[in-house]
């Protein structure tokens, strides 16, 4: 029986059914590679609007659990430390320290028309970016990203829509970690201490 003959007959037992939405497909192709500097091993750096602010320098890391938003973005969002809720699991960095969080708070984040609830988990330690997007907010918006083609795209109102990457600003950011010097004793003066 073939799958036409099949939706027909489900359709005709369930009126529900023969309501079938078609949904946008997500995904990439050569010509998303068009405006993108190659060959790059850039972030993917976009800007979106939380809690009704432009907010610029956000990497998306698909490879992430929660979201992180540093100390100087919530500050600058007119936030206060007491309105932060606990946050006691441990996190670790890129570059494998474990950061203790300040605590945890749920903002609205813009996406074209959709406003998205996302709790974002607040540190304080040195980022050339003002927050990291993840997993729960790609998957919450229904979204697939690409550092290749440096956008991601996410279904709304029937169409696929695009967030821009800017490798401009995620090579910037690149250059900032480069040249920090992370505040550290120097050993001679650790030992004159001991």
């Amino acid at each position: 029986m073939s799958i036409a003959r099949l939706f027909i007959e489900d359709a005709n037992q369930d009126p529900k059914r023969a309501r079938m939405e078609i949904q946008p497909v997500l995904g990439f192709s050569n010509e998303d590679k068009i405006g993108t500097i190659l060959p790059h091993d850039d972030a993917l750096v976009v800007s979106l609007k939380i809690r009704g602010y432009d907010v610029k320098r956000v990497m998306v890391d698909q490879g992430s659990g929660v979201e992180i938003m540093y100390l100087d973005l919530y500050k600058g969002l007119n936030l206060k430390l007491e309105d932060l809720m606990p946050y006691s699991f441990p996190l670790v960095s890129f570059d494998g320290k474990v950061v203790i969080s300040k605590g945890q708070i749920r903002l609205p984040v813009q996406t074209g028309p959709e406003i998205i609830e996302i709790d974002f988990i607040v540190v304080d330690v040195y980022s050339p970016y003002t927050e990291i997007i993840a997993k729960p907010w790609l998957h919450t918006l229904g979204a697939v990203s690409s550092t290749l083609h440096q956008k991601v795209k996410y279904p709304c109102e029937g169409q696929v829509k695009e967030i821009l990457g800017d490798q401009s600003v995620a090579r910037q950011c690149l250059v900032a970690v480069i040249r920090h010097k992370p505040e550290v004793e120097s050993s001679a003066h650790a030992e004159k201490d001991l």
